[in-house]
């Protein structure tokens, strides 16, 4: 027993002279800052522990590998975002259920512009990472989505749309709520955006996305 205490004490935490360790949320946070930032193949262990402000062997301590600590810092990242959008009420229209659920979406993501980063960046990449986060995150999302989608498209008030054109129609316009220098370059004011401008402008691409999704049956017709 007193050779177990001894192992426990000693895992990932700090000597007498070391600082203390960051919490877990401080260190999830700044996990996900340094993936966004250098992306996962440069962000090695030593360099995310020198930006966690802890000992090099902490995260294969805490979590067991740099692959697990990704998935940890994304299940926090993501679980928070999904539990603030609201699922969709099965009494509201197909129309109202998808503007809503696109709106808590767009609202959500403001929150943390480093994991949009993060979800582009892996995009990119044929991984382990993004089948995790398809079969974790994205298909689920999918799924409660797609009956709205296939409603409408069977009464004529959507045209038929593949589900990859639908997902990055929707996906798309995050990067607009969340890339700060380039959207001063397009004309925005060089001071920071408010909290009020961010969800205002969520609103209104939530809004420009929906009646575009929902205009194009017209453009399709012959």
């Amino acid at each position: 027993m007193a050779s177990e205490r001894s192992t426990t004490r000693r895992a990932g935490r700090p000597g007498r002279d070391t600082a203390a360790i960051p919490g877990e949320r401080d260190i999830l946070l700044r996990g996900l800052e340094t993936f966004a930032e250098l992306g996962y193949d440069h962000a090695s262990a030593r360099e995310l522990a020198r930006r966690l402000g802890v000992s090099h062997t902490f995260i294969n301590d805490r979590y067991g590998s740099k692959a697990a600590f990704w998935r940890a810092v994304v299940d926090a990242a993501l679980g928070t975002q999904m539990q603030q959008v609201a699922p969709m009420d099965a009494e509201a229209g197909d129309e109202e259920a998808m503007r809503q659920f696109i709106k808590d979406f767009y609202r959500t993501s403001i929150d943390e512009p480093n994991l949009a980063r993060l979800m582009a960046d892996e995009s990119s990449r044929d991984t382990d990472r993004i089948d995790y986060l398809y079969e974790r995150y994205i298909e689920p999302a999918l799924t409660a989505l797609m009956p709205r989608v296939e409603r409408l498209t069977a009464a004529g008030r959507m045209a038929p749309l593949p589900e990859d054109i639908l997902f990055f129609a929707i996906i798309g316009p995050i990067s607009g709520l969340v890339s700060d220098p380039l959207t001063r370059r397009l004309g925005r004011r060089s001071a920071p955006v408010t909290a009020e401008e961010r969800l205002a402008r969520a609103e209104v691409l939530a809004d420009l996305v929906v009646d575009g999704l929902l205009a194009w049956k017209d453009r399709n017709r012959h």
